[in-house]
């Protein structure tokens, strides 16, 4: 069974990680009947952080249990609620002593939640405290999920929306996001439907033409930046390695199989990438593409070498978009007096602690 070993602390499996399949396998190796399985499959999924939790279970298949599998734990190490518009933000510490950030914000259509995926990030944006920090491992599936039922249990919500936009690149990390995808819409768990997840990536071309392939109906959202081969190569590294065109034929290619809109975030940088020309530009290169454009002044991150344009800036940008008949909206900035951008609140508990 070699599911047992693909997800290990002391070569144990993260229990939450498994499809209820692969639990049904495990618990039917153990001699015990498949309904065991659900069972345990909907403690997991109800969010449980111990085998004791699980009263129906017979004592003896929790301790063959744990001599194999564990249950990841994601837990509140520090929870910051805004003034200004009651966004929360949660650390929260894992198994191996690393953290992560997860965000809440309230909408008048439901809770959005926007999760981590790695530990860390290689991607080496310029404009990203995330990636500041350094990677250290990939998240598993079970640990994404988890964001989702500790939130839900510390705050007495329902989270309805996803979005993958948090610490690390999801498709960075593609066969745990797939998996985590699929655990989080199973109608026996949580079943949050896949148009309520946005997943996004910095441009990793091929991992896109990937997911495409799988045709799960998320909404994918591309972190764009910038409209030039120039300008993208210094503010995002990817660029390098997948550059603007070959990100956007494979953003064709996506569309072509899903049939989904995409959407472009865009954040706007003070004299770099916000300019009339930049915005001609941006307009022009989505051609052929149904999207949404997403503008986020920047965010000013610790040692970071840019800043945002005024609001009047970003206004002109956004109305000389939507005047070309460009799909647009500037983003709303929640979370701003607790440092509710990816990273920042990481790289200060790491340094508090030494790390």
């Amino acid at each position: 069974m070699d599911f047992i070993l693909q997800f290990s602390e002391k070569n144990k499996t993260d229990i939450r990680s498994l499809s209820l399949d692969e639990l049904t396998e495990l618990i039917t190796s153990l001699n015990y009947p498949k309904y065991r399985a659900d069972q345990i499959f909907r403690w997991l999924h109800n969010g449980v952080q111990s085998f004791d939790e699980m009263t129906n279970i017979p004592k003896i298949l929790k301790s063959a249990l744990s001599d194999c599998t564990f249950i990841a734990p994601v837990t509140v190490y520090k929870k910051y609620i805004s003034d200004l518009d009651g966004t929360v933000k949660f650390v929260y510490r894992l198994y191996d002593d690393n953290f992560i950030e997860t965000v809440v914000m309230k909408y008048k259509h439901g809770y959005s939640i926007c999760v981590s995926s790695q530990v860390g990030c290689k991607m080496g944006c310029e404009f990203c405290q995330s990636t500041k920090s350094g990677f250290v491992r990939n998240l598993l599936p079970g640990e994404i999920l988890g964001q989702i039922l500790e939130s839900q249990q510390n705050l007495e919500i329902r989270i309805s929306n996803i979005v993958m936009m948090g610490i690390g690149e999801p498709l960075d990390n593609f066969d745990n996001t797939i998996k985590f995808l699929k655990l989080v819409n199973d109608p026996r768990g949580i079943n949050i439907g896949y148009r309520h997840i946005s997943v996004s990536t910095c441009g990793l071309a091929d991992n896109i033409i990937r997911l495409a392939d799988y045709n799960l109906p998320v909404t994918l959202s591309i972190s764009l930046h910038a409209v030039s081969d120039d300008k993208r190569n210094c503010i995002m590294p990817i660029n390098l390695r997948y550059n603007i065109q070959k990100l956007l034929s494979a953003c064709r290619y996506y569309q072509s199989v899903t049939g989904r809109r995409i959407s472009f975030e865009y954040s706007l940088i003070d004299g770099v990438n916000d300019s009339d020309a930049d915005a001609k530009k941006l307009f022009d290169l989505l051609s052929g593409i149904m999207y949404h454009i997403n503008l986020i002044p920047v965010n000013k991150i610790e040692n970071g070498i840019y800043s945002p344009p005024d609001m009047k800036k970003v206004r002109r940008f956004n109305d000389r978009l939507t005047a070309m008949g460009a799909s647009c909206t500037v983003r709303r900035t929640l979370g701003s007096d607790i440092s509710a951008s990816c990273g920042q609140l990481r790289s200060k508990t790491e340094r508090k602690r030494g790390i």
